[in-house]
């Protein structure tokens, strides 16, 4: 075999080694466009093509043209890698017939070679990075799976490349990338329902519990909300929703009745359905509260002032004594509570009382986190957009965004302090927060992101120029402002939900929660109720993460 390549390449006429010749200077004058500018920076790899054919002409003394050394390296290169790696399961290429029908467009043919020699050398220099590098700083099995999935996305653009001007159709690549990159790396969390631990919220129906939310804002209080109702199951006492006169307005953001529904039975009334039904309004035109308890003591009961109970007075509500805590507890340091020691603490034959604010109580952590929450329903979830909400945000998936989306909760304003309050800082710079969207975007393979922000435009506007893959920018895409012409969110503005800013931010959580893969805020409990949303929904993903996770950021300014 050697002599009959040593004999066909002695036989080369000049005019075919001069052919050859011009053609890779071409092809290095084309390739050189495609790297752009910074190409010049790039480190070239170690393993030279031209040194190694230097060396088998002087050890095997022949005369190989460019061409037949290639075709005697990369098979080397090839046997490397599978003996290396297994990639048997990563991707199988299936080509119709049709594809290697005639194709009399050389020029198309000639571009396509020329990408995919370039894509070759690219993929030649990220395998010998990855060589050199694999002991010294791939120190764990997720950076190898980074490293080795890059390399898979690279392989389909050069089979993109390389089928491209041989295309008569929609020619689809069994097996692929994309497939396995969905399936494999970025797979959905199993709710794991079997083994859940549930209460039965069975309320005797003249005990009530009325809910006290203060602290923070919406998405606090749906948080706090959620912990009452555990609270009431405890106590078996029905649960009273406030009134939007002394808290949000709960009935255009949930559907507090289907709450009923996935339980069976009554067990959440809202504040104006309860004083319809409480036969003592009539005769006294007040509700009384008969036993106020804080939850916390420390720093100060309840998180009620005197304009909170004001608030309280103007609905017609009396409260009998005063604010009472069953223990000392600090909402900055709260401790492990049990179930037993809630319903022991919290127990009382009083028909109303109200227990607040409840957000910080840490009690049965586990129990309470679990998918479904610890109240036992038939539903996926008790908290939820309502029907309307719900529906507006697959109008708008189905408008502008498709199946395959990231979703981002970027939150900034207000965040810069409050992150660089904590050790580490969790604000990151642009740059560096565009680099982590970038990783994340190429493992998952989206094709845009849905963005969730109170950024300034100044911050949002260079995010999205940094936002950019194989040459490719990638969109971000946030809800534009109401067009009559555009129908996705006809459900709102018919029921006179527009512009209401907490409708919106419920939507902009439904659009989250409902996305391939989340990137959420660190400290943001906005973030924190669209993971619980996920979890529930059973939507969450292996690749679920906060922004940079795991990372500091690289620069954080000095304190005021």
């Amino acid at each position: 075999m050697v002599k009959e390549s040593s004999s066909s390449s002695s036989s080369s006429s000049p005019d075919e080694e001069a052919d050859i010749q011009n053609l890779l200077e071409e092809s290095d004058s084309q390739i050189n466009q495609y790297r752009g500018s910074d190409a010049a920076a790039e480190q070239r790899p170690t393993f030279d093509v031209e040194s190694l054919r230097s060396r088998l002409r002087r050890s095997l003394k022949l005369n190989l043209t460019k061409k037949q050394s290639i075709v005697i390296f990369l098979p080397i290169v090839i046997i490397l890698i599978y003996l290396s790696t297994d990639f048997s399961n990563y991707f199988s290429v299936k080509v119709p017939d049709s594809v290697f029908r005639s194709n009399t467009l050389s020029g198309r043919a000639h571009e396509s070679d020329l990408q995919a020699l370039y894509l070759l050398r690219k993929q030649e220099s990220d395998l010998f990075s990855i060589w050199n590098h694999t002991l010294s700083n791939l120190s764990t099995i997720e950076d190898v799976k980074s490293a080795i999935f890059r390399q898979v996305s690279l392989n389909r653009q050069i089979q993109n490349a390389l089928l491209s001007p041989h295309k008569t159709g929609n020619v689809e690549l069994g097996g692929s990338a994309d497939s396995y990159l969905a399936g494999g790396n970025c797979r959905k969390i199993d709710r794991k329902l079997n083994g859940r631990r549930t209460i039965q919220w069975k309320p005797r129906p003249d005990k009530f519990l009325f809910a006290i939310c203060l602290s923070g804002q919406m998405s606090n209080h749906l948080i706090c909300l959620e912990k009452h109702m555990f609270f009431a199951a405890l106590l078996n006492r029905v649960l009273v929703i406030p009134s939007h006169r002394f808290d949000y307005h709960y009935s255009r953001i949930i559907d507090i009745d289907r709450i009923n529904t996935c339980l069976g039975r009554t067990v959440v009334v809202s504040f104006e359905e309860f004083w319809k039904k409480d036969k003592s309004r009539k005769k006294h035109h007040h509700v009384h509260i008969d036993r106020f308890i804080c939850y916390f003591s420390k720093p100060e009961p309840c998180y009620v002032d005197k304009e909170h109970i004001t608030k309280l007075k103007a609905l017609g509500i009396t409260i009998g004594g005063k604010l009472d805590t069953p223990w000392e507890e600090d909402t900055a340091r709260p401790s492990n509570k049990t179930a037993e020691e809630v319903e022991t603490n919290f127990r009382s034959d009083d028909d109303m009382i109200a227990i607040g604010d409840v957000f910080y109580a840490n009690v049965e952590r586990e129990w309470v986190m679990q998918p479904g929450g610890p109240v036992a329903h038939k539903c996926k979830t008790l908290i939820e957009p309502n029907r309307l909400i719900l529906l507006t945000a697959q109008r708008f998936i189905q408008t502008f965004l498709g199946k395959n989306y990231i979703s981002l909760h970027f939150r900034r304003h207000g965040f810069l302090k409050f992150c660089n309050a904590k050790n580490p800082s969790c604000f990151y710079p642009i740059p560096q927060a565009a680099n982590c969207i970038t990783r994340l975007i190429e493992k998952v393979e989206a094709p845009v992101i849905y963005l969730s922000t109170d950024a300034a435009e100044s911050e949002t506007g260079l995010l999205q120029s940094l936002l950019i893959l194989n040459g490719k920018t990638v969109p971000l895409v946030k809800r534009p402002a109401r067009d009559s012409a555009e129908k996705w969110d006809a459900l709102l503005y018919r029921h006179g939900l527009e512009g209401d800013s907490q409708v919106e931010a419920m939507l902009d959580k439904t659009i989250c929660a409902m996305s391939s893969v989340f990137i959420g805020a660190s400290g943001s409990t906005f973030t924190e109720d669209i993971l619980r949303l996920r979890k529930d929904w059973g939507t969450a993903s292996e690749c679920d993460e906060y922004l940079c996770a795991n990372e500091q950021p690289n620069f954080v300014a000095d304190h005021e």
